[in-house]
């Protein structure tokens, strides 16, 4: 019932993502998939040869008229639509190594996967795009144009993981020789019909599939645990379609094939990114060089559809808006909303008692579609309702700040152990490696309760879990503790992971006292700490008892 702007969901979306060459945890297997036909409203332009024009409005083809007219025809003959557009697709190969989050000193063993990718320009500018998650943690990637032969080493120029969204660089200029990149489109309207243009599984070939768009909403982003623009098709979206090009019927690019929908009682229900969040990723790299991510004003907000709701904040029968539940500490917006303050307008649009503002002709859309258009360091108007005063505000827009980071930007896991006690970040990824895809409502209940309404109060605080205890004598009669949250260090509260370093690394106390949630308490002998640390990274193969970030920062511990 209540709605969080950078709050974390249970997740149903399954990336369509890269096609792996080797099977990793069962996750992807051999299955039939049919073969990939065109269809779509389109015809030839009259009088011009080997071109398709739209249809005029209200025209549509069915799909197997479509396909039948459009199905087969030799590349070389021109007389296919999207034939010209193709060679901008390319396949991308990547290598990748994640980090092992239940083990964070060792990584999971190396996979190959493939995925799509294209040649696009913007404001003048060429771009080779693809999906984030195609490239999560490489170690090498590749790409490949259509009809060649060679593979191309790529490097990995930017990355936005939150709208899943990545851009590559080939350094040999011979990979851009005779491509002419594409040119972006607008958003498409509802019905529009759309080619999804990718390497998927169930060949090495390119394959095109096609459809309409069916929605246009802010939709959950899979991969960034993010809410962003998103456009639903019905045309088919598998393994390895991802970072694949989404056409128009004028041969122009409005999307990446990026995640698609699972469950028995779905069918057809692919996602795309749409060119407004990828402009705004372009946008953003042409600014700074780099990512920073798209801004939060900071709040869990509350529908205000019941009227007694309203009444009981004093709201008159002309004013709607939504209510402030909470307020991020560490944003901006602290030293200007309230809790119970009622935002009616952001930059003058006005935002529905449901949290809905007006999106193009006759369409509502969730109002943080209106946020997530801004830029890090932007600010924003907020008409909102005080008692019964009502203000005109102006807030600075930051990055989202949460307890529970859901993801750590392709870094490695921080960790640190004391003696068996193996203490480590809380994260989704995290949690999916402890529990499954799952987490959501596996997870131990305080964590949960973090991830879905923790806010930091400070900048660099961060929920610091001991995760297992590795068996030693130090630690005898504890093995039984895992995934509890610490509270305290000899009676001081733990800020975060660098914080407990230190403090262990300067103990001088008898013992060392660890508070943990639910009132548990872990006491070891102070003397033994440093001795039973290096036995346990001797028995269980840890080669350091920090993890990288740690060590640059403190030194490396213990010391022989």
């Amino acid at each position: 019932p209540a709605a969080a702007d950078g709050g974390a969901s249970l997740r149903r979306l399954r990336i369509a993502s890269c096609q792996l060459a080797a099977p990793r945890d069962g996750s992807v297997g051999t299955r039939a998939v049919s073969a990939a036909v065109l269809s779509g409203a389109w015809r030839p332009a009259a009088g011009v040869s080997g071109r398709r024009a739209p249809m005029a409005h209200g025209e549509r083809l069915t799909r197997a008229a479509a396909s039948a007219e459009l199905a087969v025809a030799d590349d070389d003959s021109g007389e296919q639509f999207l034939a010209q557009f193709l060679p901008s697709c390319v396949k991308v190969y990547a290598t990748h190594c994640e980090p092992n989050y239940s083990l964070p000193w060792q990584r999971k063993r190396q996979m190959a996967s493939t995925s799509s990718g294209f040649i696009a320009v913007y404001q003048g500018k060429r771009y080779l795009l693809t999906n984030a998650h195609s490239v999560d943690y490489h170690t090498q990637v590749k790409v490949k144009k259509r009809g060649d032969d060679h593979k191309y080493l790529a490097s990995v120029t930017s990355i936005g993981i939150e709208c899943d969204i990545a851009m590559l660089d080939v350094h040999d200029e011979a990979f851009w020789q005779g491509v002419a990149p594409l040119e972006f489109g607008p958003l498409p309207r509802l019905q529009d019909s759309v080619a999804v243009v990718g390497y998927p599984i169930g060949g090495d070939t390119i394959s095109v599939t096609a459809g309409v768009v069916s929605r246009i909403e802010v939709t959950d982003y899979s991969h960034g645990s993010s809410d962003l623009l998103g456009i639903q098709i019905d045309a088919a979206i598998n393994g390895g379609n991802s970072g694949g090009p989404v056409f128009n019927g004028m041969g122009q690019c409005v999307g990446i094939a990026f995640q698609a929908l699972v469950g028995d009682d779905v069918e057809n229900v692919g996602y795309v990114i749409p060119t407004p969040v990828v402009e705004h990723f372009l946008n953003d790299y042409q600014l700074t060089g780099g990512f920073t991510g798209f801004p939060a004003l900071g709040v869990h907000w509350q529908r205000m559809e019941s009227e007694a709701l309203r009444l009981s904040y004093k709201m008159s029968q002309d004013q709607k808006g939504v209510l402030v539940r909470k307020v991020n500490p560490t944003s901006p917006t602290a030293d200007v909303l309230c809790r119970d303050d009622v935002i009616m307008k952001f930059d003058n649009i006005e935002i529905s008692n449901d949290g809905t503002v007006p999106f193009r002709t006759g369409e509502r859309i969730a109002f943080s579609y209106l946020i997530s258009n801004k830029y890090v360091g932007d600010t924003c108007d907020l008409q909102v309702l005080r008692g019964e005063e009502v203000l005109e505000l102006t807030v600075t827009l930051a990055k989202s700040m949460q307890l529970v980071l859901p993801h750590i930007s392709n870094q490695d896991p921080s960790y640190f152990i004391v003696a068996g006690l193996v203490f480590c970040v809380c994260s989704e990824p995290y949690l999916q490696s402890e529990y499954g895809t799952d987490y959501g409502t596996q997870s131990p209940v305080r964590l949960l309760e973090q991830l879905y309404y923790g806010f930091p109060q400070t900048e660099d605080e961060e929920l610091v879990v001991m995760s297992q205890v590795l068996a030693c004598d130090a630690t005898l009669g504890y093995e039984d503790i895992y995934n509890v949250q610490l509270q305290a260090f000899n009676g001081i509260p733990v800020r975060n992971l660098k914080h407990l370093a230190e403090m262990v690394l300067a103990c001088s106390d008898k013992y060392c006292r660890f508070n943990l949630e639910y009132n548990e308490v872990i006491i070891l002998d102070s003397s033994k700490v440093r001795a039973a640390t290096q036995d346990v990274m001797a028995s269980h193969g840890v080669p350091y008892a920090m993890s990288a970030d740690l060590r640059r920062a403190l030194g490396p511990w213990p010391t022989a």
